[in-house]
């Protein structure tokens, strides 16, 4: 469904990374861990996570968007979102989209994994289990190339040091020597702290390649069952 939004704030998060806040002209209905499309064209619709939570966001859409000088999908949707903020005009979303959402009715734990940008789905997520009290084991692995990338690290921080069954774990591809967290690639951390991931439910986010490679090493690896594994890049891989 076609949505018109104003562009309310736009607001460095990171280097090359922005917070954008929308506001829907009607209000959109979402769920944890979906996402929208910021519509270019008549035929041009690109997706962002949504980062607010259903039951938190106040009528507002929050996107993180990561755009590298080397990434014109992306740069050009900031430029539009810009334009529109100056002008006080509106852009068009499509919303909501995505089946990864998280399964509330679920009692086993979680393992939510998250890579650069791809933070903003799993922080709906999290914040949606926090504000309904899920009682779950949560375990937040994020990973970034360096620490200044990891832009909400005290926020999420914070909420692990505030509920007992949160867990939060930053890792880092390049640790300098001030960095006292895990270092390396994401996946691998993963692989050295569990055993098993049979009992887990494991929501992903990042590059396709990124998701491909958990579901084949924690399946073939850690005991996670597929069907317990959600992504939405798993409907194009």
């Amino acid at each position: 469904m076609t949505i018109k939004c104003k562009v309310k704030s736009i607001k460095p998060l990171a280097c090359n990374t922005y917070q954008i806040l929308l506001h829907p002209e009607t209000p959109v209905s979402f769920k944890a861990g979906q996402y929208l499309m910021v519509e270019m064209g008549e035929s041009d619709k690109r997706p962002f996570s949504i980062a607010s939570s259903p039951c938190r966001h106040q009528g507002e859409l929050e996107l993180h968007i990561g755009a590298a000088e080397h990434n014109a999908y992306a740069i050009e949707v900031v430029e539009l979102m810009t334009k529109a903020l100056d002008n006080d005009s509106s852009i068009n979303i499509d919303a909501p989209h995505g089946t990864a959402w998280i399964k509330e009715e679920s009692e086993r734990p979680l393992l939510l994994i998250a890579g650069g940008t791809g933070f903003s789905y799993v922080r709906s997520i999290l914040d949606h289990c926090v504000s309904i009290d899920k009682a779950s084991p949560i375990y937040l692995y994020w990973g970034a190339k360096s620490s200044d990338q990891l832009y909400a690290k005290e926020e999420i921080a914070q909420i692990a040091a505030t509920h007992s069954n949160i867990h939060f774990i930053p890792v880092i591809e390049d640790a300098d020597k001030e960095w006292t967290g895990k270092a390396g690639n994401v996946l691998q951390a993963i692989n050295e702290d569990f055993d098993s991931l049979a009992e887990y439910d494991i929501y992903i986010a990042g590059r396709f390649e990124m998701a491909g490679a958990a579901r084949d090493q924690f399946t073939q690896n850690k005991e996670a069952k597929s069907d317990h594994m959600y992504a939405d890049a798993y409907a194009f891989i």
